[in-house]
């Protein structure tokens, strides 16, 4: 081949026409195929291995989709797993560093100088545009990546759970240890029931004063508690678990506390419901995460004042209607109990856990993930497995796609102060396995 017949290898280097153009179909390649400008004008060696790098990453994406398709938890395993996450980090930094190099040789190639003035920032300016979106854009997941394995950290190494009855099991706590409180009491308690194969979940909130409520046989707690729960409440068990530790031995080793596995045991005699796992927010820090996420919408449905129980003087409200909610005016809207029950108090809370649960869409966690990730690796303490992350993240995308069951143990469910707990196993049992209406048989004779 003649040098007339290869311009791009061997170019007129005194036409700036022939350069210019040339400069522009190097980059560009250099871009959508790397490794191809080196093969068709610079090393072919180092050309063939860009260009076989780049469709062994193409193959490998078309992989990736095809799986997700298929079996979805393989690819949020990639990325849930410490060790996965090692190997996905060590290919980003590979193809960062390789498209760094390919993209400053196709520079050298394209001979800038031989370009037309006028178009010279133009092709570097395309160059360096082309090397951020592939390089800068890959080392910053690979960076992601590190994040993500800083939040592994909150989850614990146990073994995988199979569901009880069909259905996981997970404590919600919204924890607060005040200046004016003796140890930490939460405040909000939900309990959330989703079925393993369809992910409908079933968001039961407690009241946190509620009475009178009866211990399992089997528990621990029978100890400190033998005629059950009297005069506590049962966002004291807390408290009470962690005054009493040892007769929780090995509640440190699963992740969790004597005070955190005391509070599941008030709350399986309270509802019948055996738990699992549990999460536990920090209500002090809970405002950071709002913020991470960049604020929470919600429809207040009556005004809420920004105050404590009692205040006097000049109190700012939330007012009714759709409002967008910052951290701090956030943990306001679940927290105050001025001029309001501790039932509105609980219904405030549930709108706002559900609200917090429609803001995490792909775009948004991604687009805030480091904020989010660094709230939460701060304010949230669970037992659940690091080895179950996969299944809960598919199962949670059949949870987002069908509205939760809530039921409020109000008034009209239950009195706090003496509670009929075989109405309410029955009632939560009724609504976690609700009866399946029979298919009326064909009429004979057809």
């Amino acid at each position: 081949m003649t040098k007339l017949d290869n311009p791009i290898r061997y170019p007129d280097a005194g036409s700036s026409e022939v350069m210019t153009k040339r400069g522009w179909w190097l980059v560009l390649l250099g871009f959508f195929i790397p490794g191809a400008p080196q093969v068709l004008a610079g090393s072919r060696k180092l050309g063939r291995f860009g260009l076989g790098a780049t469709l062994t990453l193409w193959a490998g994406i078309v992989v990736a989709v095809i799986t997700y398709l298929v079996w979805p938890q393989a690819i949020y395993a990639l990325f849930t797993q410490r060790i996965a996450i090692t190997v996905v980090q060590v290919f980003l930094l590979f193809y960062a560093v390789l498209w760094l190099v390919l993209t400053l040789n196709t520079l050298r190639l394209v001979r800038i100088v031989k370009v037309k003035p006028r178009s010279r920032a133009f092709v570097a300016g395309t160059a360096v545009l082309a090397l951020l979106l592939t390089s800068g854009s890959t080392a910053y997941a690979a960076y992601l990546l590190n994040v993500q394995r800083g939040l592994l950290g909150i989850f614990t190494q146990a073994e995988r759970a199979e569901p009880i009855d069909g259905r996981y099991n997970i404590l919600l706590l919204g924890a607060d240890a005040g200046e004016d409180r003796e140890g930490v009491r939460p405040d909000s308690i939900t309990i959330v029931s989703v079925d393993a194969e369809t992910g409908q979940a079933v968001m039961v909130g407690v009241p946190r004063d509620v009475r009178n409520i009866p211990i399992p046989e089997a528990s621990p707690l029978m100890q400190v508690f033998t005629d059950g729960l009297d005069e506590g409440k049962v966002n004291g068990l807390y408290s009470s678990g962690m005054l009493n530790a040892g007769i929780y031995p090995d509640a440190a080793a699963s992740g969790s506390n004597a005070g955190i596995e005391a509070t599941k045991d008030g709350l399986e005699g309270l509802t019948g419901i055996t738990i699992q796992y549990y999460v536990m927010v920090d209500m002090a820090g809970f405002a950071h995460m709002i913020d991470a996420l960049g604020g929470v919408t919600i429809t207040v449905e009556s005004r809420v004042a920004m105050a404590g129980h009692g205040a006097t003087g000049n109190i700012q409200y939330i007012e009714p209607g759709v409002q967008k909610l910052d951290g701090g005016t956030a943990l306001w809207y679940a927290r105050s109990r001025f001029d309001t029950t501790d039932w509105d108090r609980m219904v405030r809370q549930r709108n706002l856990q559900v609200a917090i649960l429609e803001q995490f869409t792909p775009a948004n966690v991604l687009s805030k993930y480091q904020g989010i990730a660094d709230a939460g690796s701060q304010i949230i303490t669970t037992d659940i497995p690091e080895s179950m992350l996969a299944y809960f993240v598919d199962l949670a995308t059949k949870t987002k796609k069908l509205e939760p069951i809530r039921v409020d143990l109000g008034p009209d469910v239950i009195d706090q102060d003496n509670p009929d707990t075989a109405y309410l196993h029955e009632h939560l049992h009724s609504v976690l396995y609700p009866p399946v209406a029979e298919e009326s048989e064909a009429p004979a004779g057809g």
